[in-house]
Order: C-alpha cells, then structure tokens, then sequence
C-alpha cells in the first residue's frame, strides 16, 4: 500500500509544483515573429561581427539568439509542442552548424549562407506558431504530449526496478525506489524555482547541468542493466539466490537501483515544470486544457507503470530479466545522446554534422558525430555484456 501512496504523492507533489510555476508574468512580445525578429538582430550581428575578422564575437552574438530568445522566450518549448521534436533538434543544430563554421575560419559566405538558413527556419517556425488558431483541443493535446514525453522514460525505468525488485524476492527495497523517485521529483521542483527566480544561471550552463546529469545517469543505468543481464540465466539466478547474497541488492546494488530512479525522475521534473509554465503564460483561453491534458497524461502514466509493474509477473524469469536489462540498455544509450547534445549546445562539445542521420528525439539520436560515438561505444558493450553472460551460464551448464 505504501508504494501506491508514495506514486499518489508523487502526482500531487506535480501538480502543486506546477501550479506554482504556472502563474503567468505577462507576455513580453506580442508575438512570436516579434521574439524572432530580436533573433534575427542578433544574427546579423552575429555575421558582422564575423565578417569583421571577430569570431569570437560572432558565436557570442549566436548564442544570444539561442539563449536569449530561442530558449528563454519560449521559442523551443513552442516548436516541441506545436510542430515537432524533430523540428526543433533540427533548428538547434542549424544554431551549432554556424557556430562550428565561425571556429573553422570558413569564408564568410558560408557563414553567411547558414546564418540565412536558421533564420528563415526560425521565421518559417514563427510564422506557423503565430497563424494557429488556439482552440481547447490543441491545447489539450499539447499538454497531453508533454506529461507523456517528459514522463515516460522515468515512469518506464521505476517501473521496470520495481518489478524487477519484487520478482527477485526484494519487494521491501521497492521502497528506496519510490522513495528515490519522490525525492528527485521535489529536488526537480526546488532546481526550477531555482533556475527561475534565484541564480542568475546562464542558459549555457542549465545546458551544462541537464547534459552531466543525463551523462551521470548514462553511467548509473549502465551499470544496473549489466548486473540485470548478468543474472538473466535461470542457473545464475538460482545460485545468486541459494547463495545468500542478497546483501547486494540490500546494499550497493540498493543505492544504484535508487540512483537511477533519482536521475531518472530528474533529469525530466524541472524541464517538465518550465515546459508547462511556458504553455499556461502562452493560452489565454483554455488554461483549463492544460490542466486537463497534464491530468489525463498522469493517469496514462499510472496504466503504463501498472502494465509494467504487474505484467511482469507473468513473464518467466529468463525473458523478463533480459527484457528489462535491455530496456536500461535502450534508457542509457538515449541518455547518452542527449546529454551529449546539451553539452554541444553550450559549446562544451564540438558539433560534426553527419548528413545521412535523422534525428529521433525519443532515442536520443542526433545526427552528429560527437552523439553517435558514444552510443555506439555503448551499444557494443552492451552486445559484448550479454554475450559474455550467455557464454558464462553456457560453460556453468556444461560444469555441471
């Protein structure tokens, strides 16, 4: 019982949060062409600061564009839940592309060119925010997508521990995952108000902050899914069983399970509490939709945990282990991609574009090569993991 009260809390937690955060200041510009119009400044300063042998000075000028309107004015949450997530990664990688040109030292015609571009991708995305007809539907299903989006992954990997925990006879440390996830939720809540109204925290640095966190939580599900896989054999869970280590999961495996709920819930609650303070500032009509969106996306939320959560009880071990080690597997390598690219957004990393990749925002796949790598690198050693656990149970089934 104490687990459905801690998830009921958790939504109640939200939505006070929320509520907070959804009071509106007043819109500054009156529209979003006004907010792109002050971009388009900046580029243009931007180019002539370049045009004038001064790099430096031109990236500046870029990332006030980007930090100063893009993000701060609300531009990217729109395009995320107007257009789309693919729109939006494409925008912001345009942002970096000039960027990586003015490091480069190209000739200012490039630079030019692909100053040209973003601004008329920002003018075209402008043009279809501002020629929407808000009507209690649109609304509605905007805010549906952003409870969805931004809670699945971390509703998926509470889940997935939880039910893991109990099939191992460990339901007793479902506790310090849920209660993992409460705390994370109200640290999620403070880093908003926080990054909002208390440290004047640049929007590079928010980039740098999303992008380690999400690299932490690579590393932390990482390690959770190997040790899932490890005891995916049905000898090698017998004998981690009949072998009385359970200590393991009481102890460090415990912190680690606990860890990867905390991020995992993290990384996602301050973004969502902005997203939805950007979307009540931007109706005027039907505030009431996007309570209702946020309402019907939580209850969708509690159905996939309870799928999750219960429907793993009639999976065999075998299967159910595997399948919810690869699911971390999945979780980290997409958290790779995207921590990576918020740290190419505050220019902590290089940008090298791949032109045949397309972005998949839910999988954290960007097409660059500084995203790929990693993911690749992981995805390898999770293909190695398994197979080194399969050939281990195979020579332990010949031993005996």
């Amino acid at each position: 019982m104490k687990k459905y009260i801690s998830f009921a809390l958790f939504l109640f937690i939200c939505s006070l949060s929320l509520i907070f955060h959804g009071v509106s200041e007043g819109a500054q510009y009156a529209s979003w062409n006004e907010i792109v119009d002050q971009m388009h400044i900046s580029l243009n300063r931007a180019y002539e600061a370049y045009a004038g042998g001064d790099a430096e000075a031109g990236k500046n000028f870029v990332n006030d564009a980007y930090f100063g309107y893009y993000e701060k004015e609300g531009v990217e949450r729109a395009v995320l839940s107007y257009v789309s997530g693919k729109r939006a990664s494409t925008v912001e990688y345009q942002f970096s592309a000039a960027k990586k040109l003015m490091t480069d030292g190209a000739p200012t015609a490039e630079v030019r060119a692909s100053l040209e571009t973003l601004k008329k991708m920002l003018r075209e995305d402008a043009d279809k925010l501002d020629g929407k007809e808000e009507s209690s539907t649109g609304v509605f299903l905007a805010s549906l997508a952003i409870i969805l989006r931004e809670g699945f992954e971390a509703i998926l990997v509470i889940a997935a521990i939880a039910a893991y925990l109990i099939r191992s006879g460990n339901a007793r440390s479902t506790r310090v995952v849920y209660g993992s996830g409460l705390a994370a939720l109200v640290a999620s809540a403070l880093a908003a108000v926080a990054l909002q109204y208390v440290f004047e925290i640049s929007g590079a640095n928010q980039e740098i902050l999303e992008g380690a966190t999400m690299l932490l939580a690579v590393v932390v599900l990482f390690f959770v899914s190997n040790w899932m896989v490890s005891k995916a054999e049905a000898e090698a869970w017998k004998g981690y069983i009949e072998n009385k280590v359970q200590n393991a999961v009481e102890t460090g495996s415990n912190f680690a399970l606990g860890a990867a709920a905390f991020l995992a819930v993290f990384r996602e609650g301050a973004e969502t509490i902005l997203f939805y303070q950007a979307l009540l500032s931007e109706t005027e009509t039907f505030k009431n939709m996007v309570w209702t969106g946020f309402l019907v996306g939580c209850v969708a939320l509690v159905f996939i945990f309870l799928i999750v959560r219960f429907g793993s009880l009639v999976i065999p071990i075998k299967p159910f282990f595997m399948g919810t080690s690869i699911l971390m597997y999945i979780m980290s390598v997409a958290f790779a991609g995207g921590g990576v690219k918020e740290l190419q957004e505050a220019d902590v990393i290089s940008v090298t574009p791949v032109g045949f990749v397309q972005s998949i925002d839910i999988l954290g796949i960007y097409p660059t090569v500084e995203t790929l790598l990693p993911q690749a690198v992981l995805l390898g050693l999770a293909i190695a993991s398994i197979f080194h656990y399969r050939a281990k149970a195979r020579r332990l089934r010949t031993a005996a």
